[in-house]
């Protein structure tokens, strides 16, 4: 009876990491996907002006991600509370994103919301994922895979829901994005409740500081890994909505593509963490790098009216992140374990590197498709089409292969 209800309080316990990783996936990913649209379509911001937005909010992140690493470690003892700070100031930016009328000019409201939403989610990842090192520390033997399970599968849904909740309040409700906003501060509230006896157990600062884990050759490698790797996935969600709608001609297909995209990972992340447990993390890893290069190769070659096609390489292409989201984060917290046990600083460099990316195909891509003439929902020449099908297929195709090579020829410990 004692060993049934200690395995409920461990699996209850878990489960709240998956509805917090849930909360953060919900903040990062679709807001990617759907703001940069949502402020084209309602409001006329130019896509050039959306890009210096999202890379000057980028360069913040370069400043202002290690401080928030430190500041998370300097307040592991008062964790909850801050954390509890941090999703109320996420939820308002959400809420003044989507819910609220710009109160003056749009472009400006899109940086400050965005501000908001960003820097809380964050402080918010950092401390999380320091959190889960630390909780994996207190398990069996590979418990830095066995929390990345229920982390990243929890994440995984957060952002399926999140990636379509626009589309389905539109089509019950007629809220769209007011709804999307509305629910996720419920989730902000729920997750905060589930996670609010796990803070306690925060290890306090060893205070390695940023020094030891940059001079670690195994932890430079996993962050360059990390760099290069999460930037087929910024180009693709930057690009997602606009393919479907111009380069496909699918117009209203895109929740139902995005759905299946964010399934095909979600289903996936366990799988591969599996797998991984078995086989190692390097060559399960690789072989979703595979895929996901096959994936891109064949989206290149699709026009209008592919749909079908499109969709299984929404699932190729899903499954491979799945892999992406659960085996890179696992490797680097077992590798933080044992550098930088109390982790914060070096989740600070983590959340650092795996949004330069995302700066990457804001300030490029966004762009380049203006300059080429491309409009959003309207008449496009073949040339601008063309452009986009380049950037949303080809370039992730071959940073994908670079992040290949990178792997392949680092020693990782298993987790």
């Amino acid at each position: 009876m004692a060993a049934a209800a200690s395995h409920y309080t461990r699996v209850s316990a878990l489960g709240g990491y998956a509805v917090f990783a849930a909360l953060l996936s919900a903040a990062g990913l679709p807001i990617y996907i759907h703001a940069p649209k949502f402020y084209v379509d309602e409001f006329g911001v130019s896509l050039g002006a959306l890009g210096a937005v999202l890379f000057a909010l980028r360069l913040l992140d370069v400043v202002q991600d290690p401080l928030l690493g430190k500041l998370a470690a300097m307040t592991v003892s008062a964790r909850g509370k801050a954390v509890a700070i941090g999703v109320v100031v996420m939820c308002g930016g959400m809420l003044g994103l989507f819910a609220i009328a710009p109160m003056f000019s749009p472009v400006s409201w899109f940086a400050m919301m965005l501000t908001l939403v960003f820097s809380a989610f964050s402080f918010l990842t950092i401390a999380f994922y320091a959190q889960g090192v630390g909780k994996a520390d207190t398990m069996a033997a590979g418990g830095h895979l066995r929390i990345a399970r229920w982390r990243e599968t929890g994440a995984l849904l957060g952002v399926c829901a999140a990636s379509i909740a626009p589309f389905v309040f539109l089509f019950y409700m007629e809220a769209e994005f007011t709804g999307f906003a509305i629910a996720f501060a419920m989730l902000g509230l729920l997750a905060v409740l589930l996670m609010r006896h796990e803070w306690g157990n925060a290890k306090p600062d060893a205070g390695p500081g940023f020094r030891v884990i940059l001079q670690d050759t195994q932890a430079r490698r996993l962050l360059l890994i990390a760099l290069v790797n999460a930037a087929p996935v910024a180009v693709s969600s930057t690009l997602f909505l606009f393919f479907v709608e111009s380069r496909l001609a699918a117009p209203g297909q895109e929740g139902t593509l995005l759905l299946l995209f964010f399934v095909s990972a979600a289903v996936a992340a366990p799988i591969w963490g599996i797998l991984a447990q078995k086989y190692g993390i390097k060559p399960v890893l690789l072989i979703a790098m595979v895929l996901a290069v096959f994936a891109f190769a064949v989206a290149i070659t699709l026009g209008s009216g592919d749909t079908f096609l499109f969709a299984l390489v929404c699932v190729a292409t899903g499954a491979a992140m799945g892999a992406d989201l659960t085996l890179l984060p696992a490797a680097f917290a077992t590798r933080m374990a044992e550098i930088a046990p109390n982790a914060a600083e070096g989740f600070g460099l983590w959340a650092l590197v795996s949004k330069l990316s995302l700066a990457f195909a804001a300030v490029v891509l966004l762009p380049l498709l203006e300059r080429a003439g491309f409009s959003s929902g309207g008449e496009n020449t073949e040339a601008s089409l063309w452009l986009l099908t380049l950037l949303y297929a080809a370039v992730p195709c071959g940073l994908k292969c670079l992040a290949i090579a990178l792997l392949a020829t680092t020693q990782l410990e298993k987790g």
